[in-house]
């Protein structure tokens, strides 16, 4: 029975299909596309001679795998492959076109050669978008070795797929093309097209940039880019002129959402101004909400400058406020202002590292009282239960420091709060020290 969604012949070998009568040839990227995995351009680390997948084909044991990384990688393509270097039966389908009764055929077809013999390796592109249930649904079938089942995800696995389906396959992480990459898929292009395209130099290095990693999207440039005039000189002026620039990829809700944060974060926190703006202006182009990165912002003013610079904390609500009021792009400059300040303000996280340990503490100790002598005691009762008594008021003490205990009684003092010897911080060690000379001066 010819099975849905299935690309291959009967044989199950991989061709890929021929153009209909009457219309064009095919797309570019599918007429190059790799022969034999010796052929795929990039991902070394996985298909080098101390690759995983090439251990897996030399000991004939290969397994489950999903393949995590950007579009135009090569994620199908070495699927593919995959299943012709080890004589599996290749099917390919979508999880965003596939339902629950579609799988069901893709399932009983691959029983069915399974029986008589013959593997089949499913590939699932976009497999996260199959809710948890429907992720459950190919473990009986990984199982009993009737599939095995190749993933491809944009996202991270770790989030979006069942932790029963990772723990039955291997993850794989494919990386965006190098630039050298996608120079060789060019010089490829242009060995099938027969000629060379009408770029120099420079240009040939902005069409490079313009794909961003993927080798697709490259040659959909390079097959317009085909179609000019050879005999003219194509400079970077125009080339940019006739073409659109790829846009970045950047999901508000995905891994890119929160590694470039995590990247303007930590740039921040390194004062590093010329890193923090870059990855505040590729979120911004991205079309993050400013909102969100103000917010954020502050979080850092208060988590790594601290009170090495109280200002800083200031600076940034002032800088939400400006955005408040100016809106994008004029409101974007004060965001980027803020982040330049954090960048070169003086870093201390110790009043955050206080505050985590006081939580700690907290949980810690329950539900132990206040010491009485620093309780009210508004009614005769509380009197002569002892609340209040032998308060002393500090601010009649020598110095406005009386020394006395805050704690719950029996608890062993600790240290919370150790300021470092940087910025204003410098300043509240010297007071610290003070009035820790002074409580051992006038305690018992």
């Amino acid at each position: 029975m010819a099975d849905l969604f299935d690309t291959s012949p009967p044989d199950g070998t991989s061709t890929a299909p021929r153009a209909p009568q009457g219309q064009g040839p095919r797309p570019l990227a599918d007429r190059l596309r790799p022969a034999a995995l010796a052929e795929v351009i990039g991902q070394t680390h996985i298909l080098g001679p101390d690759g995983p997948l090439t251990a897996m084909i030399a000991g004939g044991t290969l397994s489950s795998l999903v393949f995590w990384g950007p579009p135009g990688v090569g994620k199908t393509t070495i699927a593919r492959l995959l299943a012709s270097e080890t004589d599996l039966h290749f099917v390919q389908i979508s999880a965003i076109f596939t339902g629950v009764a579609d799988l069901k055929k893709v399932f009983e077809a691959a029983k069915i050669r399974h029986r008589n013999g013959r593997g089949t390796l499913l590939f699932v592109d976009e497999i996260h978008r199959f809710n948890k249930a429907q992720q459950d649904g190919f473990l009986p079938h990984m199982e009993d070795g009737s599939i095995v089942l190749v993933g491809a995800t944009t996202e991270n696995p770790s989030f979006e797929l069942n932790a029963a389906l990772l723990s039955r396959s291997q993850v794989l992480v494919l990386e965006r093309l190098e630039p050298r990459d996608l120079e060789l898929l060019i010089q490829r292009a242009e060995k099938e097209l027969g000629h060379a395209l009408p770029l120099d130099g420079p240009a040939r290095e902005a069409l490079i940039g313009m794909a961003d990693g993927d080798g697709r999207a490259l040659l959909n440039l390079v097959e317009q880019v085909a179609g000019w005039d050879p005999a003219q000189r194509i400079d970077t002026a125009t080339l940019t002129t006739r073409l659109t620039r790829r846009a970045a990829q950047y999901d508000k809700s995905g891994d890119q959402h929160y590694n470039l944060i995590s990247a303007l974060h930590k740039s921040v926190r390194g004062s590093d101004p010329d890193a923090a703006l870059y990855w505040l202006a590729r979120m911004l182009k991205g079309g993050e909400d400013p909102r969100y990165l103000a917010r954020r912002i502050t979080r850092m003013a208060v988590e790594d400058i601290g009170l090495a610079d109280p200002q800083a904390q200031a600076l940034c609500l002032q800088s939400w406020e400006t955005y408040e009021r100016l809106g994008s792009p004029e409101g974007e400059l004060a965001l980027a202002q803020a982040v330049v300040y954090l960048a070169l303000a003086p870093k201390s996280n110790a009043a955050y590292t206080a505050y985590k340990a006081a939580m700690k503490e907290a949980a810690r100790t329950g539900s132990e009282p206040p010491p009485k002598h620093i309780l009210n005691a508004p009614t005769g009762l509380m009197k002569e239960q002892g609340y209040g008594a032998g308060y002393d008021y500090d601010h009649d003490a020598e110095d406005g420091f009386s020394g006395q205990n805050y704690f719950p009684d029996g608890m062993k003092r600790p240290v919370l709060y150790t300021p470092v010897d940087r910025g204003f911080e410098r300043e509240l060690k010297k007071r610290q020290d003070w009035f820790v000379k002074l409580r051992a001066k006038r305690q018992p």
